[in-house]
């Protein structure tokens, strides 16, 4: 049987890892989820740990009918082109230093690493260029223009000048619930959010748990909903906590937008990540009226298939695959 080259897509996120095996004509063999991907608190090695029991659950459902074997080990040249998509590849140097750590485990002797961002440009876009704003745990944005020019952000969090995802808006609902409660700020229902959702008398319980390390200060992300829903109730705090993401997310893309001279050119515009693809009805129609004033020409697209199939279409093009390959591919994503 002729050898179909194969590519491993790696789609590395703050919650989840998924990896992919594909063949060159966008067949799935079998894929892998793992847990989060977290090179910047973990460190490179673990982060690494996490893609390779992924890809050991993949290898365990391999077919074995001329496919490569199902008891196969990671080998050198065990993948013809790997195509890795990672939070926390914020900036090159950490890309690089990934991509030595994938050659060093031996994954294949073609490695590809990118953030995270470039794989919900591509899983949402109809090409390999436009613009995507992903809003999840954080929030990021990349811009690829159609000579291949790329603009992106270091993406540090406040350090950087960022602001929103969920982490963001839960600490600010608690910082206002915090000031409702001792006087300092106006009243708000974010106060009985953060009571009620974590089972406390007050906001200052809240507080001196996390304080204290009883409560982990990422467990304060699931207030985000709870922050969306009181919004839509009219409590005026959530809402200005909304409408400040969308203004958040507007500028990321518009400043992508003007930095590869795209504001006057009919662009995709991927929204991804969780809060995006929520689509709660109070921050769609504000990104629509913040676009339609600031990006005009902006077409706004939802992803509508996770980060791991712009990872595998983008390693199916490296490899030079039909249009027929990589429409199979996202039939087969389509469909689940």
């Amino acid at each position: 049987m002729e050898h179909r080259r194969l590519v491993l897509a790696v789609d590395g996120g703050n919650s989840k890892t998924d990896v992919a095996l594909v063949t060159e004509d966008g067949e799935v063999l079998a894929t892998g989820r793992a847990g989060a991907f977290a090179p910047q608190s973990d460190g490179v090695a673990a982060a690494l740990d996490v893609v390779e029991e992924a890809v050991r659950q993949a290898l365990a459902r391999m077919p074995s009918d001329g496919a490569p074997g199902r008891d196969r080990s990671i080998a050198p040249g065990r993948f013809d082109h790997v195509a890795a998509y990672l939070a926390g590849a914020d900036l090159p140097v950490e890309e690089e230093a990934l991509a030595l750590e994938f050659a060093r485990r031996g994954f294949g002797p073609d490695i590809s690493v990118r953030n995270d961002t470039f794989a919900v440009l591509r899983a949402g876009a109809s090409g390999p260029w436009g613009v995507a704003v992903v809003c999840g745990a954080g929030i990021n944005a990349v811009g690829v223009s159609p000579t291949g020019e790329v603009t992106r952000f270091p993406a540090l969090g406040h350090l950087s000048g960022d602001w929103g995802g969920g982490q963001g808006i839960a600490e600010e609902a608690l910082w206002h619930a915090a000031r409702a409660e001792d006087g300092r700020g106006p009243a708000t229902a974010l106060t009985e959010l953060c009571t009620r959702h974590f089972a406390v008398r007050t906001v200052e319980e809240l507080i001196l748990e996390i304080h204290f390390g009883r409560l982990e200060e990422s467990r304060l992300h699931e207030l985000t909903p709870g922050v969306f829903a009181t919004a839509a109730a009219g409590d005026p705090i959530a809402r200005s906590l909304v409408e400040r993401q969308a203004e958040e997310i507007t500028v990321l893309a518009e400043v992508c937008l003007r930095r590869l001279d795209l504001l006057e050119t009919p662009t995709e515009v991927v929204l991804g990540g969780g809060i995006l693809q929520a689509r709660d009805p109070l921050l769609t129609a504000l990104l629509d009226a913040s676009f339609a004033a600031r990006a005009p020409r902006a077409k706004i697209l939802v992803a509508d298939v996770p980060p791991i199939v712009g990872a595998a279409l983008n390693g199916l093009e490296h490899l030079g695959a039909t249009d027929l390959a990589k429409t199979r591919l996202r039939a087969r994503y389509e469909r689940a």
